[in-house]
């Protein structure tokens, strides 16, 4: 599970690894163009219920945190999709990955 902290907040935002390196390809690139945006997800099963949005701006520190050292491999077609809700109105939704059906030979 990694971790997302955002300005001065000392308590995390958990975020699953791997939904977390996409969301920072698309983070990254919003930020860079000096784009402002919220990030929306839903709380994890388990935990208090509903959803939460933070407001992303350039000049307010942000930090990943991954518990796995090795990176794992990217799905383009999910930074697609994340990064084609940054640009909505709505901002970033994190949504579940879509995973391609395995083809046997």
């Amino acid at each position: 599970m990694g971790s997302l902290y955002y300005g001065d907040a000392h308590t995390p935002i958990q975020i699953d690894d791997r939904a977390l390196a996409h969301l920072k390809v698309v983070i990254a690139t919003k930020l860079r163009r000096n784009e402002s945006f919220t990030l929306s997800w839903r709380h994890p099963e388990g935990g208090a219920p509903g959803r939460s949005t933070l407001w992303l701006h350039p000049s307010i520190p942000l930090r990943f945190v991954f518990q796995d050292a090795a990176p794992p491999e990217l799905s383009r077609r999910w930074i697609e999709e994340l990064a084609h809700s940054a640009s909505s109105s709505g901002g970033i939704t994190l949504v579940e990955e879509h995973l391609e059906p395995a083809v046997s030979v």
